[in-house]
């Protein structure tokens, strides 16, 4: 199964419902955000005027690069599935990609809050919010999530719930016969980045000028990995120290300007 959402282009009317409906359920703080609807145009493209919307979130892809970037511990994890049982062991960092579902989730108990994944995203769906900070972190990621809690219990996420033109279409892209796998068939794509291939799963179908302009704003590209790299190594860095000197109650000189450099280096990558 890969869980999956088509955006129709056609029926967007940009109302934001999609954008209030998902800050209510997930209590996402200003100026903070789990999706967006940015409109374009009207502009002149090459198959004539074109006025669309870009409604984004969390594309859950094939091969997330958030993923493979996360600087947490790998811990053991169990995984179940919902609908048959069956259940599955997996070593884990603090997000991963479900192996039921399909779905890119995060755990906040263990996330460091230091960013490396909200960078790693070419499509900067995730940040980190200083609301959910702790003894551990400044803040903790979060996300689309396809609002698996809802999903789990036979629901749809909140934003396609509250679509008043049927803009959103949710589920699974693996069976041929639902309607988001129809709407691949007629031609529903991902926002691919540029130059490789992570397998977007949140899809749009539209017309050719405006899914032209849509494509020609937001292709995106591949993160910088090496900064991305440098950012997770500092913050493996800085939080042992922070914590330390928390717990020892007194800093030398020495070891103030130690935590404050790696703060601020981890802070301007």
């Amino acid at each position: 199964m890969q869980y999956g959402m088509i955006i129709d282009l056609e029926r967007c009317v940009g109302c934001h419902a999609c954008t209030i409906a998902c800050r209510a359920e997930w209590e996402v703080p200003v100026p903070y955000q789990r999706n967006w609807v940015k409109r374009l145009g009207p502009t002149m493209t090459d198959d004539g005027m074109a006025s669309t919307y870009y409604p984004g979130l969390c594309n859950h892809c094939d091969k997330p690069p958030c993923v493979e970037e996360c600087p947490a511990d790998v811990v053991e994890r169990t995984f179940t599935d919902v609908k048959t049982g069956k259940t599955t062991t997996l070593e884990v960092a603090a997000t991963w990609k479900d192996p039921f579902d399909g779905s890119v989730q995060v755990d906040k108990d263990r996330c460091l809050g230091c960013g490396a994944c909200a960078d790693a995203c070419p499509y900067g769906a995730r940040y980190v919010n200083p609301a959910q900070a702790d003894d551990n972190s400044e803040g903790k990621v979060d996300k689309c999530t396809y609002c698996k809690p809802r999903v789990d219990q036979g629901l749809v996420p909140a934003c396609v719930q509250t679509c008043i033109a049927d803009a959103r279409i949710f589920g699974d892209l693996d069976d041929p016969n639902s309607a988001v796998s129809q709407y691949v068939k007629k031609g529903a794509k991902g926002l691919e980045v540029q130059d490789g291939h992570i397998g977007p799963n949140s899809r749009y179908y539209g017309n050719k000028k405006d899914m032209g302009l849509l494509f020609a704003d937001y292709t995106p590209k591949l993160a910088d990995m090496g900064s991305v790299k440098r950012r997770a190594m500092m913050a493996s860095m800085v939080k042992p120290a922070m914590r330390k000197a928390k717990d020892i109650g007194i800093l030398g000189l020495a070891g103030a300007m130690l935590v404050k450099g790696l703060s601020e280096d981890k802070d301007n990558k």
